[in-house]
């Protein structure tokens, strides 16, 4: 079982990372997928993942989070707090491109970028720097992790502008059958995560039934620690030992096996990400 969007660095900022990473090896987790905020992010991740290979295989991508763009508190502690806006971005996209040449061994995507449409960030910067990552995702053939919200038909221009050619996955798709298709339709991948474990979450449980019936192998598990609680966990950082929960609310929703999701979303995992399943 594989836990393929949580954000290990934040979630060590609420609870003990370590504690946490032997809940999840306990609670039948195989894998994690860590993706980035910032670069500062990133340099955090893949030190875990080093530091803590020996309970659970991390893998990492490198991205620079929209809800982050206008943030500078690492750039601050570097005293380069004087530069632009633009500058600033100009410079992490430098190191994008640099840490994508370099590729820690850690490193399996981009990611998380993307387009929010909730948020002050302009969408023009948005769609500047969700550009310049699909240019690099290409460049060094990894695929992208993709976060949205009121976006979709931003992000589908997108891809369609910019004759995107790789793979990616819609974290924390909550979309409608038709939004989904049309994600399916350039073979990307979708991410299921804690939105299902919700009896109110009507749209995207009808989504998801297509979803098991036609397109199982583009089905990806998630639970976006520390954010995104699970029914009945509000009110505390979620992680990923919780993503049993999302297993239970698939199988017994639209009845299949608990044993039938973790194999298929286990084998979406590493075709998508390029690992061979024999470095369980």
């Amino acid at each position: 079982m594989i836990d393929s969007h949580c954000h290990l660095d934040l979630l060590a900022s609420k609870k003990d990372l370590n504690t946490a990473l032997e809940r999840a090896k306990a609670a039948g987790l195989t894998r994690l997928m860590a993706p980035s905020i910032n670069p500062h992010s990133w340099q955090t991740l893949q030190a875990l993942s080093s530091e803590y290979q020996h309970l659970l295989p991390i893998d990492t991508a490198l991205g620079l989070h929209p809800y982050f763009l206008s943030s500078n508190e690492c750039d601050l502690k570097n005293g380069i707090a004087s530069l632009s806006q633009e500058q600033l971005l100009k410079g992490q996209l430098s190191q994008l491109e640099n840490a994508a040449a370099m590729r820690h061994p850690s490193v399996k995507a981009i990611g998380e970028t993307g387009i929010d449409g909730h948020i002050k960030v302009p969408l023009n910067l948005q769609q500047q720097v969700f550009n310049a990552h699909l240019n690099v995702a290409e460049r060094y053939t990894l695929p992208v992790i993709v976060h949205h919200r009121k976006s979709h038909h931003l992000l589908l221009e997108a891809f369609k502008q910019a004759r995107y050619q790789g793979e990616a996955v819609i974290h924390a798709f909550s979309g409608s059958v038709e939004v989904a298709k049309r994600y399916i339709e350039r073979g990307f991948y979708l991410g299921i995560g804690g939105t299902i474990t919700y009896e109110r979450a009507k749209k995207t449980r009808e989504t998801l039934g297509y979803l098991l019936e036609h397109h199982f192998d583009n089905i990806l598990l998630e639970t976006d620690s520390p954010d995104m609680p699970m029914c009945g966990r509000q009110g505390e950082p979620n992680e990923p030992c919780y993503l049993n929960d999302v297993v239970e609310a698939i199988s017994s929703t639209f009845s299949v096996a608990p044993s039938e999701v973790i194999a298929t979303t286990t084998a979406n995992y590493f075709r998508l990400f390029g690992i061979e399943q024999s470095h369980v």
